[in-house]
């Protein structure tokens, strides 16, 4: 997946859906080679393309640079309904 696929794919979040990110290749410390990487963010936003073109994402506590070639799949989250 390139950063531009990437941006495309999470470009409906907007605080309203979480995210689950799984990485491919990449390993959390302390865990052997049959663990997954993954990265959950609540109320998940998508910071609008900067200067640099990393793409980013943000729970409004934390910023997340994700490595779109690094990223086996996805997760959003259905926007909940009132």
């Amino acid at each position: 997946m390139t950063n531009d696929q990437l941006r495309k794919a999470l470009s409906e979040l907007n605080g309203e859906r979480d995210l689950s990110v799984v990485f491919t290749g990449v390993f959390s410390p302390g865990t052997g080679p049959a663990a997954i990487a993954t990265l959950e963010v609540k109320r998940a936003m998508l910071i609008p393309d900067e200067d640099d073109h990393l793409v980013k994402v943000t729970d409004g506590s934390a910023i997340y640079v994700l490595d779109a070639e690094r990223i086996a799949w996805l997760r959003i989250g259905l926007k909940k309904v009132h």
